[in-house]
C-alpha cells in the first residue's frame, strides 16, 4: 500500500485520542484556556457527566474575529512569542486543544475582546469549521462542548458511569483551582451548584484560604507550612502531620510552576520525606508547590502536560525531603486534632453500674484508695491494696499532689507535654497539662526516642555497643542466618556485633548499647526478616531507616511495663526533645491531647 496524506479530519481524531480522553480532560484544556486569558473568574457546567454538553465562561481578555477564526486551527497559538520551549510561561502552548475537541464533539466559541463592542462565534462540527458570526457576548469567551465523541461512537464504550465522570471533573477543577488560589471557580452539575470557591478578599492569604477551602478543615488544622528553598528551587504548601495519613495517593497534589502534575520523581521525594514516619502502605495528605527556573523544567513531554522531566531532579528530590522534614521537625511534638474530635463523637455519658459484689479492681499506680461518697450507688465498694506496685513521688513534686495543683500558676513554669500522674493498663501514661491532659502510648513514644538516637549516632560514627559476658548463640533458618552473615560488617557499623557459627547458627558478641537488655533471638529473627523482604534493595544504608526501625522496637519500653512516675516524667522529657516525637516509627500517634474544653464537653458542661 503506498504512503499517502491523512486527510486533515483524521488527523485531528488522532491528536484528540492523545488530548481529550475524557469529560474531565477538555475541561482542564478549556480552563487551562481561561487562565492563560487572564480570567479571574472561571464558571464550568457540566451534564451527563459532561458526555452530551460542557460550557466553560470566564471574564478573560476575549477574542476578535481574526482570533477566533485562527484559535480552532491546528497549531494556532498566541502563547509561544517564539521558537523556545524552555521558556514557557503559559499552561497551553501547542495550539491542539481547540481544533482536537471540535473534531470529536460540535464545538461553539463565542468571545468578546477586551475593549471591543461586538461579540463573535464560530462552530466545529465533527472537524468541520464553519464561519466566524455575530453573537451576543459579555467581555471574555464562552465555549461550548455537546455531544462529546460524536465523531467517535467507540471512544463513548471507554468512558465510566454519568457519576464518576462528574466526580473526575470535579477533581479537576479543584486541582486548577488550588494551583489558581486567586481565581474564583464555580462547577455545576446538572444545573446544581456542586463548587462554588470565590475569589479571597485577602490576596496575601489566597492559598492558605483555598487549600482550606479544598481540602478542608480538618487537614489544614493537622497539617505543617513548608517553605524551603535550595539554590533556584523552591518548596512550598502544606503537608499533613504522618498521623494523619490516607490509605491511597489520592490526597497528595502537586504543582511545579503552577502546573498540576503527576510526577514519579515527586512521588518518590514525598515517600522518602515521610519513611520512618509513616507505615509503608499508608500515603500522606500534601499540597506543594515546587517553583524552579523555568529553563531547568521540560513541560513538552506529552500532550496533557501533566508529566515534566527536570533537569535536576535529585535537586528538586532532595529540595522536597528536607523542606517537610525541616518543617515536622520544627513543628515539635504536636497530636492530630482529628483523633480528638473523633474520640469525642464517639463518647458517651456512661449510666452508674450496679455490682453485687466489690470490685477486684486496683487503683492506678500513685491514687490512695478511698471510701465511697455518701451518694455513690450502692454495691460499691472501696478496692483493695495494689500487689506488686510500688509508686514513689517525683522528686519535682516532693509534696503531694495536691500541694502541687494549688501552687500560683505563675510560679510554675509547665513542660509542654505536661508532668506525669499516673499509669493506665499498664500501657499509657496519664499527663496533667495546664489547659487539659495528655495520653501517651509509653511503647510508642520510647520507641521513637530510640530510634532517633540510633539514628543520631550514626550520623556522628560514633554507634556504641555492650559486650555480652559470653556469646549469645541463635540458631536461624539457612537463608536468614546467610543474610545476616553477609551483612555482618554493615550491622557492626550500628552496634551490633556478630559472626556466622556454621549449620545456621549466629554468635552475637555485642549489641546496640542504645537497646539496653534485649532479646536477642528475637531482634536477629526480627532483622533477617526485613533483609530477606528487601534482599535486592542495595547496601543496608538504602534500608537504613528499616532496619534502625526494627532494632527500636526491640529496645523500647513495652507495653504492660509497670513505670515510676520518675520514669513517666523523663520519658515526657525525651519526648519533648526529640524530632517527630509525635508519631512511632510505623506512623501511629505517640500520644493524643484532650483540652479541658473537651473535657467539659464530655460531661455536658459546654
Amino acid at each position: 500500500m503506498p504512503i499517502r496524506r491523512l486527510p486533515e479530519g483524521t488527523v485531528n481524531r488522532i491528536a484528540a485520542g492523545e488530548v481529550v480522553e475524557r469529560p474531565a480532560s477538555v475541561v482542564k484544556e478549556l480552563v487551562e484556556n481561561a487562565l492563560d486569558a487572564g480570567a479571574k473568574s472561571i464558571s464550568v457546567g457540566i451534564a451527563s457527566g459532561g458526555k452530551t454538553e460542557i460550557t466553560v465562561i470566564d471574564d478573560g481578555h476575549g477574542m476578535d474575529a481574526t482570533d477566533l477564526a485562527l484559535a480552532v486551527e491546528r497549531h494556532a497559538t498566541s502563547k509561544l512569542p517564539d521558537d523556545n520551549l524552555f521558556a514557557i510561561p503559559t499552561l497551553g502552548f501547542r495550539g491542539e486543544a481547540l481544533p482536537s475537541i471540535g473534531s470529536v464533539s460540535r464545538l461553539t466559541v463565542t468571545s468578546r475582546a477586551d475593549g471591543a463592542e461586538d461579540a463573535f462565534e464560530i462552530t466545529v462540527d465533527a472537524g468541520s469549521t464553519g464561519t466566524v458570526t455575530p453573537a451576543a457576548n459579555p467581555r471574555g469567551t464562552r465555549v461550548t462542548v455537546a455531544d462529546l465523541f460524536r465523531a467517535t461512537p467507540a471512544r463513548l464504550k471507554f468512558l465510566k458511569s454519568d457519576r464518576a465522570e462528574a466526580m473526575a471533573v470535579s477533581q479537576t477543577i479543584r486541582e486548577l483551582a488550588m494551583a489558581h488560589p486567586r481565581t474564583a471557580f464555580k462547577l455545576q452539575i446538572d444545573g446544581h451548584t456542586r463548587l462554588d470557591l470565590r475569589m479571597p478578599a485577602a490576596p496575601d492569604g489566597a492559598r492558605d484560604q483555598r487549600l482550606r477551602a479544598v481540602m478542608g478543615d480538618a487537614f489544614a488544622d493537622n497539617a505543617v507550612d513548608v517553605n524551603f528553598e535550595r539554590g533556584t528551587t523552591r518548596v512550598s504548601g502544606l503537608a499533613s502531620l504522618p498521623t494523619v495519613n490516607r490509605a491511597n495517593t489520592r490526597a497528595q497534589y502537586l504543582f511545579v510552576n503552577g502546573r498540576v502534575v503527576r510526577d514519579r520523581v515527586l512521588y518518590g521525594a514525598l515517600r522518602g520525606a515521610y519513611q520512618g514516619l509513616i507505615a509503608h502502605d499508608r500515603q500522606p495528605m500534601v499540597a506543594l508547590y515546587v517553583d524552579v527556573a523555568m529553563r531547568d523544567v521540560d513541560i513538552n513531554v506529552h500532550p496533557a502536560k501533566t508529566e515534566v522531566r527536570f533537569r535536576d531532579p535529585q535537586t528538586v528530590r532532595s529540595a522536597i525531603v528536607a523542606g517537610i522534614r525541616a518543617a515536622l521537625r520544627e513543628e515539635g511534638p504536636r497530636p492530630a486534632t482529628t483523633m480528638t474530635d473523633q474520640t469525642l463523637r464517639r463518647a458517651r455519658a456512661a449510666p452508674w453500674l450496679h455490682f453485687d459484689r466489690p470490685s477486684e479492681a486496683p487503683p492506678a499506680p500513685g491514687l490512695p484508695s478511698a471510701p465511697p461518697g455518701p451518694d455513690a450507688p450502692s454495691g460499691l465498694r472501696p478496692a483493695g491494696k495494689t500487689e506488686g506496685v510500688r509508686y514513689e513521688p517525683a522528686a519535682s513534686s516532693a509534696g503531694d499532689v495536691r500541694s502541687e495543683t494549688e501552687a500560683p500558676l505563675a510560679a510554675v513554669t509547665e513542660p509542654p507535654l505536661g508532668r506525669a500522674r499516673t499509669q493506665l493498663h499498664r500501657m499509657f501514661i496519664v499527663s496533667e497539662t495546664t489547659d487539659g491532659l495528655i495520653l501517651v502510648d509509653q511503647h510508642a513514644a520510647h520507641e521513637r526516642i530510640v530510634l532517633e538516637s540510633i539514628k543520631a549516632s550514626l550520623d556522628k560514627g560514633e554507634p556504641q555497643s555492650q559486650m555480652l559476658l559470653t556469646p549469645e548463640v541463635v540458631r536461624l533458618e539457612p537463608a536468614a542466618a546467610e543474610i545476616l552473615s553477609h551483612r555482618a560488617e554493615e550491622l557492626q557499623s550500628l552496634g551490633l556485633v556478630l559472626e556466622a557459627s556454621g549449620d545456621g547458627a549466629i554468635a552475637v558478641h555485642a549489641t546496640p548499647a542504645i537497646l539496653g537488655h534485649v532479646a536477642v533471638a528475637d531482634l536477629l529473627q526480627d532483622l533477617a526478616d526485613e533483609l530477606l523482604e528487601h534482599s535486592t534493595a542495595g547496601t543496608l544504608r538504602d534500608r537504613i531507616e528499616q532496619v534502625c526501625s526494627t532494632m527500636a522496637c526491640h529496645g523500647s519500653v513495652r507495653a504492660g511495663r509497670v513505670l515510676t512516675v520518675e520514669e513517666m516524667d523523663a520519658l515526657l522529657r525525651d519526648m519533648e526533645k526529640t524530632p517527630n516525637a509525635g508519631q512511632c516509627n510505623h506512623g501511629r500517634p505517640t500520644f493524643v491531647e484532650l483540652k479541658r474544653m473537651d473535657l467539659e464537653r464530655l460531661f455536658g458542661r459546654r
